[in-house]
């Protein structure tokens, strides 16, 4: 999780559409996948070379790119300039730090957002950068690793037979964005448990480490935030957008998607504003603590008040022999018993009247 684009300085002094990618260092070769189907044919395989997806400009079946993996930008520029993207949007298909939006280049529809990964683990939750071109009957995905979260869109098309949805790219271009939303659900529930474990221990047992986890709940829910609210923005546009590649049959699709996020928005308002008041929790329930220990000695000090003054006169070693004023009690027989005698029934006394007060 990084909330700082430290990143970003590599670009500084490049001209507009210098494609510099921008993310984690990977090694690993890059996986193209091509998915082609109709009404009763599917087929998924992966291909070694870039140029073996040229074919399917024009193929009068819908097909599916599934590029895994950005870092070496030869394979991204080619394919680009073969299905002709604009350099501005290869550019920002390398730039993972780059703000999920939408753009309509006439030809082609350009969307990028993010893909979050929620680790149980390790409380860990990551972002991918994942980009979308929609063409007219084509659509090329992008991601920066495998993570299997379009697996689900594949076996749908695989066993939905006669695949008539599918057999639009507008439809395919909504299930990929679908599934990325669907995928936040999962992060967010792991999100709200862990709020709620440390809200209970925080009622429970408050302990200074809370602090970090508090502090640790507010940066994750900032970084969710910068990922899904601007999310919104392209789901209204793409549902307000005037194109032929978008049919009007579309339209309650992304409605509904647009309904989606904003309820991801809304949840992730309403942890935000949950993780706040954990703090507050905190502080009202050490203080609480606190007062409960000030009042357990306040009445231990007020017991022994009287029991120290009564040591103290009796304590005093005057001599009765010589003193004009006589202490009986010095000398009686039974005045050292007496004395703890009523020691205990003062102690006794303040106790039975704290009790009946309520104070303890």
């Amino acid at each position: 999780m990084n909330l700082n684009p430290k990143k970003m300085s590599q670009k500084i002094g490049q001209a507009p559409g210098t494609m510099v990618y921008l993310g984690e260092k990977r090694e690993e070769k890059p996986i193209i996948e091509i998915i082609e189907y109709d009404e009763t044919d599917f087929q998924d395989k992966v291909v070694d070379d870039v140029t073996e997806c040229f074919a399917f400009l024009d193929s009068p079946s819908p097909t599916w790119i599934k590029v895994t993996g950005i870092h070496e930008v030869g394979i991204i520029q080619k394919l680009g300039e073969h299905f002709g993207l604009h350099p501005l949007t290869l550019e920002d298909i390398v730039n993972t730090i780059h703000r999920p939006s939408m753009e309509d280049a006439g030809k082609y529809i350009f969307v990028s957002l993010k893909m979050l990964h929620s680790d149980s683990g390790s409380d860990l939750i990551t972002s991918e950068q994942v980009s979308i071109i929609l063409g007219s009957n084509f659509v090329i995905s992008f991601e920066e690793k495998k993570s299997g979260v379009f697996d689900s869109v594949r076996e749908r098309i695989k066993k939905a037979v006669p695949r008539t949805r599918f057999l639009s790219a507008d439809y395919l271009a909504y299930s990929l964005m679908d599934a990325v939303v669907d995928h936040y659900y999962l992060v967010l529930e792991n999100l709200g448990e862990r709020i709620e474990l440390v809200e209970e221990k925080l009622i429970s047992k408050p302990v200074s480490e809370n602090i970090e986890t508090i502090h640790q709940l507010k940066r994750q829910l900032i970084f969710v935030r910068k990922s899904v609210w601007p999310l919104r923005e392209v789901v209204g546009g793409l549902e307000r957008i005037n194109t032929a590649l978008i049919h009007d049959s579309m339209r309650m699709f992304l409605r509904d998607l647009y309904e989606h996020t904003v309820q991801v928005i809304d949840t992730v308002e309403t942890y935000r504003d949950t993780v706040s008041g954990l703090l507050d929790i905190y502080l009202s329930s050490m203080s609480n603590r606190l007062n409960e220990v000030m009042k357990v000695l306040t009445i231990i000090a007020t017991i022994f008040m009287p029991l120290s003054f009564l040591a103290g006169v009796f304590g005093m070693n005057f001599n009765t022999s010589v003193s004009p004023f006589n202490m009986p009690e010095l000398t009686f027989r039974y005045g050292y018993p007496l004395f703890w005698l009523l020691v205990l029934m003062v102690g006794g006394g303040l106790v039975w009247f704290f009790r009946k007060k309520g104070w303890l």
